[in-house]
């Protein structure tokens, strides 16, 4: 079973399998953002400074970014549907795992697996998508992934919050590890296994890429837009409830407003973006123009909320979120392009690994300057220079928005009936 598509309609098949990648990104980012819903208790609870905390709210990424070279070789090389699923399979166990330990380096150990598990995603989705889908529909199916990624911490925040309020934290996380482990069901049974087919060889490999300097324009834009979204995952919560005196019921219901305005801004980007490149304007307008865009502004509002009262901070934020959720739904859309599905698994592996340095940075960071100065005003500022910085390079280190002609050989097939190819353009 193929997964046929045209511009005008996408298969039913392929349509399941989108929303299962919606889904499982949706579940993605709960694991991976809990731990930050539950920092209040858990400070207490095991008696960590602010710096500590930061330590171990920034340990998932030494592992998630560490092995995207990995993971981006594996969908390249590896059916996608058996790597992905034992990435899952892996981060769902560790969510599980978290709830039943007790010390600071069991907590760190297990978080570490957990970003181990959770690498695979994003250059599974790439992957799939830049192979299955035309041009006129990455948008929204970017756009879907973008809303999974928001509405996980939203959900998370309106509901985890409150049944951590009144079963603890520990049961949350074993429930929910083991619940997850479900989604694996549907995606055996949709998600079609790789025909035999020929196996293309991309020649120049990584190398290649990072001689691109695009490459390293997303590369950076990444960074700068994951520093914000890693920001506001750890910390949001605790800002909220220590520096701006929310109860936690107050605090979920602004944190989670904040992804659900990105969810709904993210979709209604995509759609929007789509239509606008079927209209005859070309992607480096559309997705550029918008990435660039979208930096600024979330970095403008963002700075804003830092020194509003409270009821114009809330306003600031959803303002921030929604600028936020337009560069998300083209973001990945103008790596797709330009590497095309020969090698967009090896170049978003290189870019999820500079991307996701920031998370290693951002929690650790900010907790070091809440230390240094007992207030979040220093980290909000930073965090919105980063993202100016992160405009500027989608701006002037990203060239135009092209497929590149990446020389490939059929790498096995006989020496006798090897033929160079080249990747379509659209």
């Amino acid at each position: 079973m193929a997964l046929a598509s045209t511009p005008a309609r996408l298969s039913p098949t392929l349509r399941y399998v989108i929303a299962l990648l919606a889904i499982s990104v949706f579940i993605n980012y709960i694991d991976r953002s809990n731990l930050s819903i539950a920092a209040p208790l858990l400070k207490d609870e095991l008696g960590l400074s602010a710096s500590r905390l930061g330590i171990l709210l920034s340990a998932f990424f030494w592992t998630y970014a560490g092995c995207q070279l990995l993971a981006g070789w594996l969908v390249d090389r590896f059916d996608v549907k058996y790597v992905f699923a034992i990435g899952f399979l892996l981060w769902s166990l560790a969510t599980a795992a978290t709830g039943l330990l007790h010390g600071f380096g069991a907590l760190v150990a297990v978080r570490v697996l957990l970003g181990a598990g959770e690498s695979v995603a994003y250059p599974s989705y790439s992957k799939i998508i830049a192979t299955h889908l035309p041009e006129q529909r990455r948008g929204i199916a970017n756009a879907f992934i973008a809303s999974g990624l928001s509405l996980g911490p939203a959900v998370g925040l309106l509901f985890g919050a409150a049944l951590i309020s009144k079963f603890g934290w520990r049961p949350f996380f074993v429930g929910l590890g083991l619940v997850s482990l479900v989604w694996l069901l549907p995606w055996f049974a949709w998600m079609p296994t790789a025909p035999a087919k020929v196996t293309l060889k991309v020649q120049q490999g990584f190398t290649a890429i990072i001689k691109q300097r695009s490459a390293w324009g997303t590369c950076f834009g990444l960074f700068c837009a994951n520093y914000f979204l890693y920001f506001i995952l750890t910390w949001l919560p605790f800002y909220l409830v220590r520096e701006r005196g929310f109860s936690l019921q107050q605090m979920a219901r602004a944190g989670g407003g904040f992804f659900v305005v990105s969810a709904i801004s993210s979709t209604l980007g995509g759609w929007l973006s789509d239509r606008w490149i079927e209209s005859g304007a070309s992607h480096t307008r559309v997705r550029k123009g918008l990435t660039i865009a979208a930096a600024f502004f979330c970095g403008l509002f963002l700075a804003c909320s830092v020194v509003a009262p409270d009821s114009v901070c809330i306003v600031c934020l959803l303002l921030t979120a929604a600028a936020f959720g337009v560069g998300a739904a083209n973001l990945w859309a103008i790596t797709q392009r330009l590497a095309g599905a020969q090698a967009v698994g090896r170049w978003c592996g290189i870019q999820l690994f500079v991307g996701n340095l920031s998370g290693v940075v951002a929690p650790a960071l900010t907790g070091y300057l809440v230390d240094r100065t007992a207030h979040f005003f220093w980290p909000f500022m930073v965090t919105s220079a980063i993202l100016w910085i992160g405009a500027l390079s989608w701006l002037f280190v990203v060239g135009p928005i092209e497929p590149i002609a990446w020389p490939a050989i059929a790498a096995d097939l006989p020496a006798s009936s090897k033929t160079e190819l080249k990747p379509s353009r659209v």
